[in-house]
């Protein structure tokens, strides 16, 4: 299948706050793990200082990634990935999205979050205790639109400690980001 960056989730605002809270949060030696790396500026920008690795279940979000000269792994979340990071971050997709909403790309993968839009949020929740070393954080981006108390509860639920480490308001949504720590 030949690269297309059309189906590659291109840097937005959500991308560009993201990685202002990741810089912040870095410490050194920190091992960190994005999950969704999309185009893989983040990944990239953050492998200047840090161990970094990237996955996205997108190939051509993969394509993307290895053209910054990024290691990046092709799997649907935590699938296949071994070792634990001290620092997680995630641009989930976060959308509410109805079944007649849905289209037939790998584009849709960045943005469908299912009706809800915590259907991958709810996954990603229930499995990052798998891949988080001892006193290790999340950062996970959620918008308005998605359900700030209800992404917080589901980390809460999970025996972690919530706070809004950022926010931003974006035309009609304001994004979070969430520092998840904690984990029992």
């Amino acid at each position: 299948m030949p690269f297309d960056p059309g189906q590659v989730y291109q840097p937005e605002a959500d991308t560009f706050l993201l990685l202002e809270a990741a810089r912040a949060e870095l410490n050194p030696g920190d091992r960190v793990l994005e999950i969704g790396t999309g185009s893989g500026f983040i990944a990239a920008e953050l492998s200047r200082t840090a161990r970094v690795v990237a996955t996205d279940i997108n190939p051509h979000a993969i394509a993307s990634a290895r053209e910054m000269g990024l290691d990046v792994v092709r799997t649907d979340l935590f699938s296949g990935i071994c070792g634990k990071f001290d620092l997680v971050i995630f641009n989930p997709p976060y959308l509410p999205t109805q079944p007649g909403e849905r289209l037939d790309d790998w584009l849709e993968y960045a943005l469908d979050g299912g009706e809800t839009g915590r259907v991958v949020i709810e996954r990603f929740a229930a499995e990052v205790k798998g891949v988080l070393a001892p006193g290790g954080r999340i950062l996970l981006l959620v918008s308005s639109l998605t359900g700030l108390e209800e992404v917080r509860n589901l980390f809460s639920h999970q025996g972690f400690s919530t706070t809004v480490a950022i926010q931003q308001r974006v035309e009609d949504e304001m994004l979070y980001i969430i520092r998840i720590t904690g984990c029992k």
